[in-house]
């Protein structure tokens, strides 16, 4: 990290802390605090609740550092010179809303001096199990994270926190056995258990009706394919959280560079 970004990473995080505005910090510090992960990493995530965004960037404003709107369903941008913060309130796919759960239980931690909060263990693993792009894959921050907080993790929170989407919760469990053989039964036997029966119970019922794909929600390329051949996308309301103009924008930004201001 060049000593221009961590003096803008450090003077940004003494903005907001001395604001009003309830913040999280996730990404490589929420990962190395999980996780005991470190990594190089070129920017600084601020989580906040969708209400709290104008708030935010008005306080990196007021710091100097110009900001922009990169998309307007999950993600905002404060810039000093070719160094930036993400404000993030969504995901990409929709899902990941920062809610208050998030602060309620929020992990401690100081990061650039600064004393902060940190995204939860469980809403990291949340989060990061949807990203599998065909150039970013975050399973394996999920498979650390697990090996790291087994006994620590609110397992009835993280289930609950998946919902309708269990099966994916279900898919890092199964590889976190794979890639940790000796560590598979550090997963609590009952969380196993119901979405084993879930499963089953599924594969039991009649079919579902329609053509819905879900894969949208683990990347935003790889199947628009299925989406172009009349498959209904997870993302677009009612199914999921996002409007068909948000999705036609970030679909866009695939190939195009992020915005700055």
């Amino acid at each position: 990290m060049t000593p221009e970004a961590r003096d803008f990473f450090a003077s940004a995080l003494r903005a907001l802390a001395a604001s009003d505005v309830p913040f999280l910090v996730g990404g490589a510090y929420a990962l190395a605090h999980h996780a005991g992960m470190r990594r190089r990493t070129r920017d600084l995530d601020v989580f906040v609740r969708r209400r709290d965004v104008g708030a935010t960037l008005l306080v990196l404003e007021r710091a100097g550092y110009p900001t922009c709107i990169a998309f307007p369903h999950w993600l905002a941008k404060a810039f000093a010179g070719s160094e930036h913060v993400d404000v993030i309130w969504s995901s990409g796919n929709g899902l990941a809303e920062v809610d208050d759960r998030w602060f309620e239980h929020a992990g401690h931690g100081e990061v650039f001096g600064v004393d902060v909060g940190l995204c939860p263990a469980e809403e990291t693993i949340f989060a990061k199990s949807f990203i599998q792009e065909r150039e970013r894959y975050d399973g394996a921050d999920v498979a650390h994270v697990l090996r790291a907080r087994c006994e620590e993790l609110d397992w009835p929170r993280l289930v609950a926190r998946f919902g309708d989407h269990w099966r994916v919760l279900l898919s890092q469990l199964i590889l976190f056995g794979f890639i940790y053989p000796a560590e598979q039964r550090r997963i609590p036997p009952w969380v196993m258990r119901e979405l084993l029966a879930r499963l089953e119970a599924e594969h039991a019922a009649p079919p579902e009706a329609g053509r819905l794909c879900r894969g949208t929600l683990l990347s935003r390329a790889q199947y628009l394919a299925d989406v172009s051949e009349g498959w209904d996308d997870a993302r677009l309301w009612p199914a999921g959280s996002m409007t068909s103009e948000e999705i036609a924008r970030w679909t866009a930004a695939i190939d195009q560079p992020p915005p700055h201001p």
